[in-house]
């Protein structure tokens, strides 16, 4: 597995970037920048998003287990992982704690959602779309309304639509994403029994508005990470970095500081 890599900022602290599903490392580039003034940042695009090879499976373990082989004890990470790429942070500081010097965890959990239907419908939409009568990348917003009427949500998506003479093709691998949401909203517990609860400093990131982090799974981050500390940002939903990025960034600051 090759995983496409960008990094900004030449002395400093290393901080790594783990995108959230459909995402890409690029879109951590504003907060990257601000950082990279005193750190060295990475960041990574995911397997089966972005540049990054395609699988033939999503499974958080190997996801976590190819991320820890970009870093080494020597030079240990603090590491940031937004929703999928959340958990696969979570996991790796649990199977690879002495390559994670401090974790920050972005609005999500590591529980079993059982189910992630709005995704579902953004890739059958996205799939939906027939790439080869597509002329502009306009026409594909306009097809993508209907089933993604949230502007945002649905620029956020076509960030994703990689355009390569007159040919379109989507930079996620969609069907196994599809096929495999379940994993993706889950949690691999039952592999990592026997393992020891994360020991370094966690900062817990929810924004106001989200489901994803709620006081009801409080127990689970207790259990695997004794050390986190939660922080609400206010007006935000799933996307806190990108709904209320000044904020995100200062809270970040802070937490790579102490």
């Amino acid at each position: 597995m090759v995983l496409n890599t960008v990094t900004l900022g030449e002395s400093g602290p290393l901080v790594a970037f783990c995108h959230g599903l459909f995402g890409q490392g690029k879109n951590w580039t504003s907060i990257a920048k601000t950082l990279a003034e005193d750190h060295r940042v990475l960041l990574v695009d995911m397997p089966n998003h972005g540049r990054s090879d395609w699988h033939h499976r999503v499974d958080y373990v190997d996801m976590a287990d190819e991320v820890a082989a970009l870093f080494s004890a020597e030079d240990p990470v603090a590491l940031v992982g937004h929703s999928m790429g959340g958990k696969t942070a979570m996991v790796l500081a649990l199977r690879h704690p002495e390559l994670v010097e401090r974790l920050c965890v972005v609005d999500i959990s590591p529980v079993d959602y059982h189910g992630l239907t709005e995704f579902s419908d953004f890739i059958e939409a996205m799939l939906g779309l027939d790439l080869d009568r597509l002329t502009r990348r306009s026409e594909a917003d306009e097809a993508l309304a209907a089933a993604v009427p949230d502007r945002t949500v649905r620029s956020f998506l076509l960030q994703n639509l990689r355009r390569e003479g007159d040919s379109w093709s989507w930079q996620p691998n969609l069907a196994v994403l599809g096929r495999d949401l379940a994993t993706l909203a889950g949690w691999p517990a039952d592999r990592l029994e026997g393992l020891e609860p994360y020991a370094g400093p966690v900062m817990w990131v929810a924004g106001q508005t989200s489901s994803y982090v709620t006081d009801d799974y409080d127990a689970a981050m207790d259990r695997w990470f004794p050390q986190n500390r939660k922080v609400t940002v206010k007006n935000a939903g799933h996307w806190v970095h990108s709904e209320q990025p000044a904020v995100f960034t200062e809270v970040l600051r802070r937490f790579l500081a102490s």
